[in-house]
């Protein structure tokens, strides 16, 4: 009977913490990271390689110029070819690690161009007010 009792009150007391983790602990990761980190954390789930990874396997930088990293990956991916005894599973690194600089260079384009639009739409909303 005693060893009920306690299983019973470890039990609770593990839902009640797991319930507390989920709920304080997500919103507290979320709080955390800024828009930035968790669109970085998005592609890297997405692609399954961090920019770090992408970058170790192409031999470039993250500031790199695309010619660079088109040089690169041809070359990578024509060594690995299976035709020529190469690895697959190496080709199909060096393409992932193509797609995901590829979607982190896009995603900044496109953050960048949507704080353009928001500092142009504050401009314009700025000369609305002195119009007024």
């Amino acid at each position: 009977m005693r060893g009920t009792v306690v299983g019973r009150a470890f039990i609770a007391a593990y839902q009640q913490a797991a319930a507390n983790a989920a709920q304080g602990g997500g919103r507290a990761a979320r709080g955390a990271a800024g828009k930035k980190e968790a669109v970085v954390d998005a592609l890297t789930r997405k692609t399954g390689m961090s920019m770090e990874e992408a970058c170790q396997i192409l031999n470039i930088t993250k500031d790199v110029d695309m010619a660079k990293l088109t040089k690169n990956y041809e070359h990578l991916f024509n060594v690995n070819d299976t035709a020529k005894g190469g690895s697959f599973y190496l080709q199909s690194k060096v393409v992932r690690a193509k797609e995901r600089f590829e979607m982190e260079l896009a995603e900044e384009k496109r953050m960048k161009e949507a704080s353009e639009a928001e500092a142009k739409q504050q401009q314009q909303q700025q000369e609305q007010q002195q119009q007024q």
